[in-house]
């Protein structure tokens, strides 16, 4: 910056870095796109907000960089920008619902035909939790596809999307498998029939599982927009719910966040702190489920 006009002195390149850098996004080239960034960070002041600005949006294109390639997982994952985009989504509805019928199918010969269709049913409102909250914002996303054994995800055009977007959305299919574990609790009490019991502690579960702070699940992408030191609180929240419930699922999360806050590099520039609360908040009312429900780890015994 010149210290008399206060003028940038390399605008002219940082102009043709960043027409680079987004033709590349478009392209789906999101690792170049990435590194054409970063390289205009010497042109800039540290402190300034372009700076900042470069920072954030390069840990948004590695997010989406490493959610692209992931071809299946239990929460969503990013859909590169492409040019077809509209027999993608032709493709992927009959892929959602035809791949839903083959997870029925499966997990009620293995289960029985009512925990089966029920788990199923589990793992799709999960995923509609995610479809749900992207199509409210106005984002592009595809209908859950079904992976047996492994479970699900939705493909959803995350570039440009800030990390505590990301997060919102990611962190709204474990709410939305609560809503349904709560709901099958509810039946239980109501009911009395065995079957309810077992589906709202195997979806707690799961859900709790989803939300480790690693690799591409919920946890690992909602992680991403929290600073080191809410990535202790989340660690501390996660030993103070284990020890209070007695279920050791929950030091699982807590060592995700410990990773998370001491080991991991990808701290970002403008951490959120609602997205901790709204951490927390799910993962204690997924708690309070399995505690109210019998059974012992998955609860199918």
């Amino acid at each position: 910056m010149c210290d008399q006009c206060h003028a940038l002195v390399h605008s002219e390149e940082l102009e043709r870095l960043a027409a680079e850098a987004k033709a590349l996004e478009a392209a789906g080239e999101l690792s170049r796109a990435r590194e054409k960034w970063l390289s205009g960070l010497p042109l800039l002041p540290p402190t300034s907000k372009q700076a900042d600005w470069i920072e954030q949006h390069a840990q948004e294109l590695n997010a989406a960089a490493a959610g692209a390639a992931v071809g299946s997982t239990v929460g969503p994952i990013t859909l590169p920008p492409g040019n077809s985009r509209a027999p993608l989504t032709r493709r992927f509805k009959w892929t959602s619902l035809l791949s839903f019928v083959a997870f029925v199918a499966i997990y009620s010969a293995a289960s029985g035909t009512k925990f089966g269709i029920g788990f199923a049913v589990l793992i799709l409102i999960h995923e509609m939790g995610h479809f749900v909250d992207i199509k409210r914002r106005g984002l592009p996303a595809d209908m859950p596809v079904f992976l047996p054994g492994l479970g699900a995800y939705v493909r959803w055009q995350a570039l440009g999307v800030s990390l505590e977007t990301r997060a919102a959305v990611s962190l709204a299919g474990p709410l939305a498998g609560f809503l349904a574990s709560v709901a099958c609790a509810a039946l239980w009490w109501q009911t009395g029939n065995p079957v309810w019991a077992p589906l709202a502690r195997v979806g707690a579960v799961l859900n709790v599982l989803n939300l480790i702070p690693v690799w591409v699940l919920d946890g690992g992408q909602a992680a991403l927009a929290l600073s080191r030191t809410e990535r202790v609180v989340l660690l501390i929240a996660c030993v103070a719910l284990g020890l209070a419930l007695k279920e050791n699922i929950f030091f699982l999360v807590a060592l995700g966040a410990g990773y998370q806050a001491f080991f991991a590099g990808n701290l970002p520039a403008h951490p959120s702190r609602a997205t901790t609360i709204y951490f927390v908040a799910v993962l204690t009312a997924l708690g309070v489920i399995i505690r109210l429900m019998p059974g012992t780890g998955l609860g199918l015994q």
